[in-house]
């Protein structure tokens, strides 16, 4: 049947065996796609898009926008869509499409191949042979200090004397201990500051060290705690085109650079499709990137 709406995934290479034997399709022997189904391929002009057939009542136009604002419902789908993705470029290249991607049957998906078929082409022959590793670092905030001795005579402690009658030795005694726990915080903030940019340093150097093992890479934005349940600070937030020959040793360099400095918590994820460096005017070369604590565009979190 080629009628009915058609979820995409990815786009690969036709290499002109039988569909069975794409290696993309051969890894996605099991796998279900966003609604359960079976994912093949629809070939065009040298290219063939892995894709499924979806309910009109869940991903037609107007259904699927209302559905796309239900945030659980958004989630699964977006994670049925990475693992077709990410089973489908374990062992060759993929492209991946953008996310919620619906045509109408396998004419639909002929069209879009045809009208991306330079787009797709550039960034598989960009992109052979390449996979995306994930870094995130994070810093955590300071614990907190103890005051230190005589503080307990500040003006917060219960036996502090808050009173406008107050003389004498003791009156003294609150005044300069209400001027030491004031010093104490001013001293407590800068050396917060201080750390802070510590860490953004370190992972400006982790950025650096690490783009340099790669051919491209990207710096997105830092993640929202409240999206990612990390409470910690997300100082770096990058991608890194690397050869999947070069992949070992750069997960080890990852490592190493993990257990640099406490104060930094490194984590490494992949490999992943190259979703970050499917257009060639979002990505940066290795020896032209930024700091990490600028912002770019909005990338999955992997």
């Amino acid at each position: 049947m080629t009628e009915g709406l058609r979820y995409a995934y990815a786009v690969v290479r036709d290499t002109g065996t039988p569909e069975a034997a794409l290696d993309a399709l051969t890894a996605l022997e099991g796998v279900r796609g966003v609604a359960g189904e079976p994912v093949r391929a629809v070939r065009h002009l040298g290219l063939a898009v892995l894709a499924g057939a979806v309910p009109a009542e869940d991903f037609d136009e107007g259904p699927l926008r209302m559905r796309l604002e239900d945030m659980a419902w958004l989630e699964d789908m977006a994670r049925a869509h990475q693992r077709v993705v990410d089973t489908a470029g374990a062992e060759s290249c993929v492209i991946p499409v953008r996310l919620a991607t619906v045509c109408q049957g396998e004419e639909g998906l002929r069209r879009m191949l045809a009208t991306g078929r330079e787009r797709f082409a550039s960034a598989l022959d960009r992109l052979e042979g390449r996979v995306e590793w994930g870094v995130k670092a994070y810093a955590a905030p300071p614990s907190p200090q103890e005051p230190p001795a005589g503080a307990a005579n500040g003006p917060d402690s219960p036996g502090a004397s808050d009173s406008p009658g107050a003389s004498g030795a003791s009156g003294a005694s609150g005044a300069m201990s209400g001027r030491d726990y004031l010093r104490r915080r001013k001293a407590q903030r800068q050396a917060a500051e201080r750390r802070w940019g510590d860490t953004e340093e370190e992972a400006r150097l982790v950025h650096h060290t690490l783009s340099g093992l790669a051919e491209r890479a990207r710096l997105h934005p830092p993640q929202d705690p409240r999206l990612s349940g990390v409470s910690d600070r997300n100082v770096l937030n990058a991608a890194y085109l690397v050869r999947r020959e070069d992949s070992a040793a750069f997960a080890e360099r990852v490592g190493e650079l993990a257990g640099r400095t406490p104060e930094l918590r490194v984590e490494l994820t992949g490999p992943w499709a190259p979703y970050s460096f499917t257009d060639p005017d979002q990505t940066e070369s290795a020896d032209e990137t930024t700091a990490p604590h600028q912002t770019g565009s909005a990338g999955a979190d992997r």
